[in-house]
């Protein structure tokens, strides 16, 4: 187990903030996880499950214990693909298409760990994490005992689980199990996949070509945290009532939109933040990037005051003029 008094968490996010906690603890396997929930309970200090940091904006130095999973190592069997928590997820995506197994392709280059895939139900270009975890393994903090959870016990929903609401702060998540498939089945028809395959003369890309397209695109689209801090998607897509979406339609001819049911759509937050004229725009050290208003950067020194103050304003403005209240997907600590 790894234990560690008074550290910076400044590695461990990628918004590049400097913060340190009095306490960290990582674990490495379950009997690590065990040690760490006995150390939790006996402590009565608050404490902070994270992951890769890269859905996390840190406020100010945390008063209590930091915790991580560092669990590594795949297991195959057919179809079913077993990962540590503490593994990156790409690399996962890169081990499956080794293996021949199908259907992460178009979550390639998301970051974070593999555990916290579970928690947040990470998503890109129609594809979820929830289509593809079959189980969850976690130690109970309150017992240390071994739990095991299937999918249908997890309440997915879009970019969301019981681990972020009932379940927050109970689990040391260990691994999780994927379900993927022997045959490869594209899903071009979401974002500009399909646009940059064409370019490149791609009618019909192997599994390899697809993740290097997607590869490419959000790299263009999507800041190197180690060049320019940031977290990806800042916010979660708004999803709205039908009513609600014809109101805005019948101003907006050209907003994009995605249909969820009947009853609701989903409507991009980078376009209604580009539309109030945030994109590009910053406010003190922090700013909106300019080649995706979705996303927060730190542009250098920025606190996470600085950002959370960046983001209220552009949050201010997208509920004053659309009516929609936007909601951050990266965690605030």
């Amino acid at each position: 187990m790894i234990d560690k008094s008074n550290y910076s968490l400044l590695g461990h996010n990628t918004f590049g903030i400097e913060a340190r906690c009095r306490r960290f603890l990582g674990y490495e396997s379950q009997a690590d996880a065990e040690q760490v929930a006995a150390t939790l309970r006996e402590s009565g200090l608050p404490f902070l499950i994270i992951g890769g940091g890269s859905n996390l904006l840190l406020t100010g130095d945390f008063p209590g214990i930091v915790v991580r999973s560092y669990v590594q190592g795949v297991h195959s069997e057919g179809t079913r693909m077993t990962c540590g928590s503490g593994m990156e997820w790409d690399r996962v995506v890169e081990e499956s298409l080794r293996l021949g197994l199908y259907g992460a392709e178009n979550l390639s280059l998301i970051p974070g760990d593999v555990g916290a895939c579970a928690v947040q139900n990470i998503g890109a270009y129609g594809a979820e994490a929830k289509d593809l975890i079959a189980g969850v393994w976690a130690v109970e903090i309150a017992t240390g005992r071994l739990c095991h959870f299937r999918n249908a016990d997890c309440g997915y929903g879009y970019r969301d689980s019981r681990f972020k609401h009932e379940w927050r702060n109970k689990y040391l998540i260990l691994r999780v199990e994927l379900c993927l498939s022997r045959q490869f089945e594209p899903r071009l028809d979401y974002g500009n996949v399909r646009a940059e395959l064409e370019r490149r003369g791609m009618s019909e890309p192997t599994a390899a070509q697809l993740r290097e397209v997607i590869v490419s695109i959000r790299r263009a689209k999507l800041p190197d945290p180690a060049e320019l801090g940031n977290a990806g998607s800042f916010f979660v897509n708004p999803v709205v009532s039908r009513q609600k979406y014809e109101e805005l339609a019948a101003q907006y001819a050209d907003m994009p939109h995605y249909h969820v049911d009947e009853a609701h759509e989903k409507i991009p937050a980078g376009w209604l933040i580009e539309q109030c004229g945030w994109k590009g725009r910053s406010l003190g050290r922090a700013g909106v990037y300019e080649h995706q208003a979705l996303v927060i950067v730190n542009r250098g020194g920025a606190t996470g005051g600085e950002i959370v103050a960046l983001y209220e304003a552009v949050r201010a403005d997208v509920l004053q003029k659309f009516g929609i209240a936007l909601t951050p997907e990266v965690c605030i600590v």
